[in-house]
């Protein structure tokens, strides 16, 4: 998979994406969190043309407008950023994984975006 986008996805990020549906969303329980699958992991990056804004980072999933992402050959933390503000602002560290992301967003979603 990861010869799809010319880079390796980082080790826990790739064991989550082989844990969900390639064709579902992974949908975070009380927040409007979408995590994409690896079917729509391209179109999406593609689409908000990440790779002309942002070119070191890759989106994963979205809150509305606030967007997740993972940095391009590095470890598995996830970052946040408005679309809207992508090549303006640097990317906001949230979490050190997408499990400790998930973990954490279920109770305490607010709190982590004010982080």
């Amino acid at each position: 998979m990861n010869n799809e986008f010319n880079f390796e996805f980082p080790t826990i990020y790739r064991e989550f994406l082989s844990q969900i549906d390639k064709e579902g969303e992974f949908l975070i329980e009380n927040t409007g969190v979408v995590l994409y699958s690896k079917i729509d992991l391209e179109e999406r990056n593609t689409t908000y043309q990440i790779e002309e804004w942002e070119p070191d980072f890759f989106l994963i999933g979205q809150d509305g407008g606030r967007a997740f992402f993972i940095k391009k050959y590095s470890d598995d933390t996830i970052y946040m950023n408005d679309l809207g503000a992508l090549g303006s602002f640097e990317m906001k560290r949230i979490s050190a994984s997408i499990y400790e992301f998930i973990n954490y967003g279920r109770e305490h979603y607010d709190e982590m975006l004010q982080l």
